[in-house]
């Protein structure tokens, strides 16, 4: 039995959970979200004791597969509408900036033009350090969103825009992420 696919998933007060067909909609006070979960596994709403369980029918890979998985994307629904995710990037390097303009991102990191992101609806962009100071300080600003997906794909294609280089560390880097630096080339001065 999995161990992640028995738990059932509490439902906190202010979030509904509806079923429909094999699609689950939740409902909370920062959204809603729905998803409709694969065949192999059962999902049930205990309305009593305010529980999503779910089920699957026998021990096969593919099933043993879902079970867990099911269980914890359902689990990551009813937290996004309650808390919310976010996740922090940080922009690096001399000059380089972050600005958000109606609803898109403008970067400057060192091409000859500025570079726009739209951002998808349902996510909002926090700017905590529009510019860079230095080497050292770098612009800094936050995805966020109730969908779990949503804010972690839109973080990672902004991060694929100038990932971080290995010899100064210029780029976008997650919150926290630490990058191996390479050792530049050196001169030998002195010739004979």
């Amino acid at each position: 039995m999995s161990r992640i696919g028995k738990q059932p998933v509490p439902v906190p007060d202010g979030v509904t959970v509806a079923l429909q067909d094999r699609t689950v909609r939740v409902e909370g006070p920062l959204g809603r979200l729905q998803w409709e979960h694969p065949f192999g596994v059962t999902v049930t709403i205990d309305e009593e004791a305010r529980q999503v369980r779910v089920e699957r029918p026998d021990d096969q890979r593919r099933n043993r597969a879902l079970h867990g998985l099911t269980r914890s994307l359902i689990a990551n629904m009813v937290e996004g509408v309650t808390r919310g995710y976010r996740r922090g990037l940080e922009l690096y390097g001399t000059g380089y900036s972050v600005q958000q303009e109606g609803q898109a991102l403008v970067f400057q990191f060192g091409m000859a033009h500025p570079v726009r992101k739209a951002i998808p609806a349902g996510i909002e962009v926090e700017i905590e350090t529009p510019n860079t100071r230095g080497n050292d300080t770098p612009a800094r600003f936050f995805v966020k969103g109730c969908d779990k997906q949503q804010v972690g794909e839109f973080a990672a294609e902004i991060r694929h825009l100038r990932p971080a280089e290995p010899y100064l560390g210029k780029g976008f880097r997650y919150v926290g992420e630490q990058i191996r630096r390479k050792a530049g080339k050196t001169f030998v001065t002195g010739a004979t």
